[in-house]
């Protein structure tokens, strides 16, 4: 009954995918000249390269002029997400055994991380908040971000995103956006560095462009539209559900926001409620589209059908308004975060609690996880074998290595054992 509604792997159709490719092509053969004449041709902004970049002191002046609330609650959100992901922070190890011999692993942050920050139309200081703190816990020497130039009024970019961006920990800005802008992360050009790994959302040419990218460049994951399940129970407030169904669909026509509920009731009582809610939401004819065409009410004789229903689901937001909330939470094992009880709706996630709001979606949450500290940062493995672990382990190597039809890989071991062999017998002998 379920499989129509449930997520699959998102591909790009082939016209994006070809727009796309030609658009990194032409970045890669011509650098800069690409870029510009494809944000004149896609995003009507002519900005020549010399002026990408945003002066550092136009961001302190961003972050001076905002309204002290904003900037108040900039301040929160950066500490709440430093402080949550600090606890992420691994160090790796070394052990060193009796007979001399250490394995460990080194954690080393990335050198340069590019951030993309949607834009052209509106703007989200959330998201360079999500994204950059994390790679500043992690270490990362320095973080670039780019964000398409404002449409009109000279190809500005917000104060607020500017703001956000000071406060993060964003070291260079530049004014440019779309696929060309990955393309220009991905390999470089003479104003825009190349990065080590690309994260942050886009529109589809966005998404496709870092799917194609790949290889060159690390990136966090493809998202793809916004996604919330409620769980609710007989105990749930219609109102509640109905305004965090609202809350999820107003972001674009494709979000897509599901109700599992236990209560039939619940599920009648909700059809009017989001008509009444929707009707006076300033966004309305995106609500409305979005709810139509992605809303899903699924009625289930148990909250152990309801957990199978959200698990199978694996979607970005799961919300618990359940009797007892943490219980059925803990048996939650696909999503990408999971929110518990009336008093905590998805929107404390997007802006405060701390945890990262990027997140995996079309149910990759089956294997991805949230963007955080491990994402801004590789592993290394250290070994340093004693003379006596060798000698130990040389007859396994060497049996391995000859199962394997490389014998050059034996070799290194016999003539290394056979030294250690002969010093060893020199060493006798003298005594």
């Amino acid at each position: 009954m379920l499989a129509p509604h449930l997520p699959s792997s998102a591909r790009a159709d082939p016209d994006t995918a070809r727009a796309v490719r030609a658009i990194l092509d032409d970045v890669r053969a011509s650098g800069d000249a690409a870029v510009r004449e494809h944000t004149k041709r896609l995003d009507g902004v002519d900005v020549s390269p010399e002026q990408w970049e945003v002066p550092a002191a136009r961001c302190q002046d961003a972050l001076d002029r905002i309204p002290a609330a904003v900037r108040a609650a900039l301040e929160t959100a950066v500490r709440r997400v430093r402080d949550y992901h600090a606890r992420q922070v691994d160090e790796g190890f070394l052990e060193r055994a009796e007979d001399g011999t250490e394995i460990g692993m080194r954690v080393v942050p990335l050198e340069r991380v590019g951030l993309y920050v949607p834009g052209g139309k509106a703007a989200y200081p959330s998201t360079v908040i999500m994204n950059a703190v994390p790679a500043v816990v992690a270490g990362v020497a320095e973080i670039v971000m780019v964000t398409p130039p404002l449409r009109g009024g000279g190809g500005g970019t917000p104060d607020v995103v500017l703001a956000a961006a000071r406060l993060a920990g964003v070291d260079r800005v530049w004014r440019v956006g779309g696929a060309q802008a990955i393309g220009a992360l991905a390999y470089g050009t003479r104003t825009i560095p190349r990065v080590d790994k690309i994260v942050g959302p886009g529109n589809r040419f966005v998404t496709e462009a870092k799917r194609q990218v790949v290889g060159e460049v690390g990136i966090d994951m493809l998202a793809g539209p916004t996604e919330l399940l409620v769980i609710a129970d007989d105990s749930a407030d219609v109102r509640l559900v109905a305004a965090d169904l609202i809350a999820q669909a107003e972001h674009d026509e494709d979000a897509c926001a599901w109700c599992v509920t236990t209560s039939p009731a619940l599920a009648v009582a909700l059809e009017g409620e989001l008509a009444r809610q929707a009707a006076q939401s300033p966004r309305k004819a995106i609500v409305e589209r979005s709810l139509a065409d992605h809303g899903v009410v699924v009625v289930v004789p148990d909250l152990d059908a309801a957990l199978e229903v959200a698990n199978r689901r694996a979607p970005e937001h799961v919300e618990i308004l359940t009797r007892e909330a943490w219980p059925v939470a803990r048996r939650i094992r696909h999503a990408g975060a999971i929110f518990v009880g009336a008093a905590t709706p998805e929107p404390v996630g997007d802006y405060l609690a701390g945890p990262s709001h990027v997140l995996p979606t079309g149910g990759t949450a089956r294997y991805v996880s949230p963007l955080g500290v491990y994402d801004f940062v590789k592993r290394i493995s250290v070994v340093g074998y004693s003379a006596r672990r060798l000698e130990q382990d040389a007859g396994h190597i060497i049996a391995l290595a000859e199962a394997e039809g490389l014998p050059g890989h034996a070799e290194t071991i016999r003539i290394r054992t056979s030294d250690v062999r002969h010093q060893m017998s020199d060493l006798r002998h003298d005594h």
